[in-house]
């Protein structure tokens, strides 16, 4: 459905904002790193968050702290959520085809070199790394409050402003503040736009600013995995067993 829209968008235009370089296929490249990173989310982190307050609330984490393992990495990784591979297949392959379809422009080919490819696979690696600490650090919030469906509702709502070019939040002060707010507190921009950008280069050749973003990105993704593992040894230090 989302590739309908746009599709139906590039029939009106040929870019997304003026001058941004996001023109139909680089923006495919864009939209096929979304799915690739929510999938893997999905599968393999989302069911196991989504268990974590199903966990407190029954006593069933008392089990998961007596076990000889990290309690984090043992409901990080309880179950895969196999049906997300599908999103992840059509990831590839539009992927595939617009990058194919990049290269072969008559007009502005795209250049690339395996370690291009290199960097992508390792800003993948570190997206979903980075989102990864956003959800358990929600989760981890679920000792204190409970069952908390309302912060699983604000994550997907977070998750909806790194679906589009940061491009687009740079025309109105509003729309600065929310760039501001989703690269440096939450992070979440720089999840999709990095390793899109490195892929597709829409502006050909990228300016300087790209390779500073796809530093922080590494140390924003850091900071957001210190921090995550933190809140979650915190709020298990609160944590009141159900025998007790």
């Amino acid at each position: 459905m989302n590739l309908g829209f746009f599709l139906i968008i590039f029939e009106h235009t040929n870019m997304i904002g003026p001058d941004t370089g996001w023109g139909r296929y680089e923006f495919f490249v864009f939209l096929s790193t979304t799915w690739i990173i929510n999938s893997l989310v999905q599968a393999f982190f989302m069911p196991n968050v989504q268990e974590f307050s199903e966990l407190i609330r029954t006593g069933n984490l008392d089990f998961a702290l007596v076990k000889p393992i990290d309690t984090q990495f043992l409901i990080s990784f309880g179950k895969i959520e196999w049906s997300s591979a599908a999103n992840l297949l059509m990831g590839l392959g539009l992927l595939t085809y617009s990058v194919w379809q990049l290269t072969d422009s008559p007009d502005r080919p795209l250049h690339l070199n395996p370690g291009i490819f290199l960097l992508y696979l390792l800003y993948i690696f570190l997206g979903t790394g980075l989102m990864y600490g956003v959800m358990i650090s929600l989760a981890a919030t679920s000792i204190w409050l409970g069952r908390n469906q309302t912060l699983y509702n604000f994550w997907f709502y977070i998750t909806n402003f790194y679906r589009y070019p940061m491009e687009i939040y740079k025309n109105s002060p509003w729309g600065w503040s929310l760039w501001g707010t989703f690269t440096f507190v939450i992070p979440i921009l720089v999840v999709v736009n990095v390793p899109a950008r490195l892929l597709a280069q829409p502006l050909r050749p990228e300016p300087d600013g790209t390779w500073q973003l796809a530093l922080f990105a590494i140390f924003a993704t850091g900071m957001v995995l210190i921090a995550s593992r933190a809140c979650f040894q915190l709020a298990l230090r609160s944590y009141r067993s159900a025998s007790s």
